[in-house]
């Protein structure tokens, strides 16, 4: 009900004629707002628009909103009962009628007109949600309901509404919306990935599980695998937020939802095997850190944290999964462990692991284990006269030399600066040779690339004996490394002086 001013309001005392006794009683103790009113002249006006020709009457309205105007203007309030004053604030029905302006305003316009195109649809009932005030100014939230009166369905001249005060439901409704949205927001928007599944199948079949007696869970995965794979198919995901869309290379839910077994498997299925073990033994909130691909199939590492929303513990029904990418922290932390065991230069293994896999091969073999020590020749020389760079250069070469000419499970380390130690377990004194002249043929074809700085190395091996420590095996291997590099340096024209450490 929309309307600036009202024409035709008839008194209180004419409009009760036109009810009986009892119905004025009922329409006066009625604990709702009703009012009484003639829509006689919106119908001639209706009648009018009709022999001009119009047809649409939404449109025609919108177009010009002086039409809604006009209409509000035919509409007479006849009475209105005591809760009508008292929502409104009116000291009586005068003082009501001659403030309607006040009571009809602002937002209402667009509900009024859906209220004028239903009666022009010939309905004889019609409603609206719509927005009233007080004569105070109070906004008043208000829904609308109204049927022509029997009798009244040719002229319209009695129309009964019923307004029912919504203001506290549609407060509480809005700040339940804003407080959704506000959720919905944090959901989206979060800077981790966020995933709303659905665990109750999963939780069913831990269920037909426990019936048949299981309680070992650790020992039933090991000896039924496919379970794993079973309870991983039958998760369900819910929703996803945006930067799952962006962790994982997807444009859109879609995409990544039809392609979750290009995220979850090879890695994942240990991983959520420990998951189902946390579940099983009652853990609804843990975290652990577990290997997933993006759609690209890059690999991701992330910060696996799970738990059952509030409500849903019986039946696992919603879970939140928050996954944290730590694919550059591992990364770094992978580097820092290549850099604790490796030489930066060479990319060699570093003195420290020599060390610690000397100690190891002490305890557990597997014996024979032989060692070759080896020195490059004349680094000093090329520092001294071409420069460091020269000389790493050549370094960097020794490195590549003995990372092909060397396989596992031996292994070679740079363990000094011009040093190297190469550590073959499960190998005799031939088999050593055989290494030492597999590292000649490979310095060789190294050479064929770099003729402007050949590269030399000295090398003296040692194969463990019995009862021997290896430490012992090292320095005879050392030995013979330095009475090679004593040889090569006696072969050079000019340096009969000079001499290898002793």
């Amino acid at each position: 009900m929309s309307k600036e001013s009202l024409a035709g309001a008839a008194t209180p005392s004419e409009s009760s004629q036109q009810l009986t006794a009892a119905e004025q009683e009922t329409f006066e103790l009625a604990p709702i707002s009703l009012w009484l009113e003639d829509f006689s002249g919106v119908k001639r006006q209706f009648d009018t628009w009709r022999q001009a020709g119009i047809a649409d009457l939404r449109a025609f309205l919108q177009e010009d909103a002086s039409r809604v105007h006009m209409c509000s203007q035919q509409i007479g309030v006849l009475k209105v009962n005591q809760r009508t004053l008292e929502l409104y604030e009116a000291q009586d029905f005068a003082h009501l009628t001659e403030n309607l302006g006040k009571v009809f305003r602002d937002d209402m316009l667009a509900t009024h007109i859906d209220e004028l195109v239903q009666l022009w649809d010939g309905q004889t009932v019609f409603k609206s949600h719509t927005v009233n005030y007080t004569l105070s100014g109070k906004r008043l939230d208000v829904q609308l309901n109204a049927r022509i009166l029997p009798g009244s369905e040719a002229s319209w001249d009695r129309i009964l509404l019923a307004i029912e005060n919504v203001t506290e439901r549609e407060s509480a409704r809005k700040k339940l919306s804003k407080s959704e949205n506000y959720a919905r927001g944090l959901f989206e928007y979060s800077p981790i990935s966020l995933w709303v599944e659905d665990f109750s199948a999963v939780k069913r079949l831990f269920d037909d599980v426990r019936r048949v007696g299981i309680t070992d869970f650790r020992t039933f995965t090991d000896v039924h695998p496919e379970f794993v794979e079973r309870c991983m198919q039958e998760i369900r995901v819910v929703d996803v937020n945006l930067q799952t869309l962006t962790m994982f290379g997807a444009t859109d839910k879609n995409m990544l939802l039809s392609r979750l077994g290009d995220v979850f498997r090879d890695d994942m299925r240990p991983h959520f095997n420990e998951q189902l073990i946390e579940l099983w033994q009652g853990n609804l909130f843990h975290q652990r850190e577990v290997v997933n691909y993006s759609l690209t199939g890059d690999q991701l590492h992330v910060h696996l944290q799970f738990s059952v929303f509030p409500g849903y513990e019986d039946n696992w029904g919603l879970v939140l999964v928050a996954l944290t990418d730590i694919t550059a922290r591992k990364k770094a932390e992978a580097y820092l462990e290549f850099l604790g065991k490796h030489d930066e230069l060479t990319k060699l293994h570093n003195r420290a692991f020599m060390v610690e896999e000397l100690n190891r091969l002490e305890r557990k073999g597997p014996f024979p284990v032989s060692v070759i020590m080896a020195d490059l020749n004349g680094l000093k020389e090329v520092n001294d006269d071409l420069g460091h760079a020269a000389g790493d250069a050549l370094l960097r070469r020794v490195g590549e030399v003995l990372g092909k000419a060397v396989d596992r499970p031996s292994s070679v380390s740079r363990i000094g600066g011009d040093e190297f130690a190469i550590l073959m377990p499960s190998t005799d004194e031939r088999g050593a040779l055989l290494v030492m002249e597999n590292v000649r043929k490979m310095i060789d074809i190294n050479n064929q690339y770099y003729s402007s700085q050949p590269l030399s190395l000295s090398m003296g091996a040692a194969t463990s004996e019995a009862g021997e420590r290896l430490e012992t095996t090292v320095q005879r291997a050392d030995a013979g490394m330095y009475d090679a590099k004593r040889e090569y340096y006696a072969n050079i024209p000019g340096n009969e002086r000079r001499q290898a450490p002793a």
